[in-house]
C-alpha cells in the first residue's frame, strides 16, 4: 500500500466534520434495552431497586453513544433524560403492538412467544426506541440502530417514519418503510412490503416522498405503495402484489389478478421450463 494512498487517507479522515457511533456498542445497547425491557433473565428475579440501577447502566450506556455523535456534555444529558422520561410511553405502545400480533395471528400462543420469537415485534421495537431519538435531533445513531434491525430481521423501518399504535408485521422480511411514511392505527403489514419513493432526487429529500397508510389497512405480502402524495384511505385492503402509485378511497379493496396454468406432468412440458439451476 503507498504512502500516497495513506496520506489521502489522512486527510479524508480530517476533513470529516462528524463522528460515528460504535456499531458493536450500538447492538449492544439496543439488543441489551430490548431484553431489559421485554426479557427478564430467568434465573434472576429483581428487586425494583435492582431495576432501577439496571435502568441507570443503559442511561449511562445511550448517553456515551450520544456523546459520541454530537460532542456535547450538556446536550446529551438533556437528549438522555428526555429519552428516557418517555420509555414508559414507547413501552405502552409496544404492549400494545404486542397485543395486535396475538390478536391477528392465529399461530401466536402467548405473549412471551411473541416478545422472545417474532423478528416483527423486534424491529417494531427497534424502531419506536430509534423514533424517539430521531425525533430530538439526534440522526445517525437511531440509523445505525434500525440498520442493525434490518440486518437481523430482514425488515427495513426508518426511524423518520410515523407509525401509529397496535402496528401488526407478520414473517416481515423484505419490509421496507420510507423515511417520511406516515402509518395510522390498527394497521397490518405482510412480508416483502414497499412502501417507497417514486423518485430518488436529492433536491426532494426534505419533502414527503413515502405514502400515507390510513387506519386499519391490511397491505399483503409483496405489495408496493409508492409516493408521497398516495395515501391509502383507511379500513381498506391491499392484495398481494399490488403496485400503487394512486390513492385509494376509504374502505377499498385492491388486488392483482395474475393467471395459473396447471398441466398434467403427464403431457410434454414446454421446452421453456426445461432448465437446470
Amino acid at each position: 500500500m503507498s504512502a500516497n494512498f495513506i496520506s489521502k487517507l489522512y486527510l479524508q479522515h480530517q476533513k470529516s466534520s462528524k463522528t460515528f457511533p460504535d456499531k458493536a456498542l450500538s447492538a449492544e445497547f439496543i439488543d441489551g434495552f430490548f431484553e431489559f425491557l421485554f426479557i427478564p433473565e430467568r434465573q434472576k428475579k429483581h428487586s425494583e431497586f435492582e431495576l432501577s440501577k439496571e435502568l441507570e447502566s443503559y442511561k449511562s450506556h445511550l448517553s456515551t453513544l450520544i456523546y459520541d455523535v454530537i460532542a456535547d456534555g450538556n446536550r446529551t444529558q438533556e437528549i438522555a433524560n428526555r429519552f428516557f422520561e418517555e420509555v414508559p410511553e414507547i413501552f405502552d405502545a409496544l404492549l400494545k403492538d404486542a397485543a395486535a400480533i396475538i390478536e391477528f395471528d392465529p399461530a401466536a400462543d402467548s405473549i412471551e412467544e411473541v416478545l422472545v420469537a417474532y423478528p416483527g415485534f423486534y424491529a417494531t421495537a427497534v424502531y419506536r426506541l430509534s423514533h424517539q431519538l430521531w425525533e430530538q435531533g439526534v440522526k445517525i445513531l437511531p440509523r445505525v440502530f434500525s440498520e442493525y434491525a434490518h440486518g437481523k430481521t430482514g425488515i427495513d423501518i426508518h426511524p423518520g417514519a410515523t407509525i401509529g399504535e397496535s402496528f401488526f408485521i407478520d414473517h416481515g422480511t423484505g419490509i421496507v418503510i420510507g423515511e417520511t411514511t406516515v402509518i395510522g392505527n390498527r394497521v397490518k403489514i405482510y412480508q416483502g412490503v414497499t412502501l417507497g419513493a417514486l423518485s430518488v432526487n436529492k433536491s426532494e429529500s426534505r419533502s414527503k416522498r413515502h405514502p400515507t397508510i390510513e387506519d386499519n389497512v391490511v397491505i399483503y405480502s409483496g405489495a408496493t405503495i409508492l409516493g408521497g402524495d398516495t395515501v391509502i384511505g383507511k379500513d381498506s385492503v391491499i392484495g398481494g402484489n399490488v403496485w400503487l402509485t394512486n390513492s385509494v378511497l376509504p374502505r377499498s379493496i385492491v388486488y392483482h389478478k395474475s393467471e395459473s396454468t396447471i398441466k398434467d406432468l403427464h403431457q410434454p412440458m414446454p421446452d421453456v421450463l426445461n432448465f437446470v439451476i
